[in-house]
């Protein structure tokens, strides 16, 4: 699997950030990327959004799935060449079939790829604090 370590104390941060926000729909499952036509978005996405917030402006990038839990398992790294970024995106309530789904959708063009990172349990020696 490479080099990857997974840090549980991560993971804890993403689900105090899920749980303090709401969910924005951007768009639904079945709908056309607004600049991109031919990209068909094969589950719900929007945003996470501060519960405290005036605005639903920004927030942090969710792909919604069919399944009712609001956990988050795993989350998507996108590298962008044209909007010159790299981009986390959350995958929230997804079968591992959605997740095959999201990653062909953000994969389809030679200008953005992606990797999946998987939840975890484990704790490496550097995610201690004193």
């Amino acid at each position: 699997m490479g080099n990857y370590e997974n840090n549980a104390f991560f993971w804890q941060k993403i689900d105090t950030l899920v749980f303090s926000s709401k969910f924005v729909l951007s768009r639904k499952q079945g709908e056309q990327h607004p600049e991109y036509k031919n990209l068909i978005y094969p589950v719900d996405y929007g945003h996470y959004v501060d519960l405290a917030a005036d605005t639903n402006e920004g927030g942090i990038a969710v792909f919604r799935g069919s399944e009712k839990s609001s956990m988050v398992k795993t989350a998507v790294i996108a590298a962008d060449i044209l909007q010159k970024e790299i981009d986390v995106k959350l995958l929230v309530g997804c079968t591992k079939a959605e997740e095959d789904l999201i990653l062909r959708f953000l994969n389809q063009t030679d200008f953005q790829k992606t990797i999946l990172v998987r939840r975890g349990n484990e704790i490496p020696e550097w995610g201690l604090t004193d």
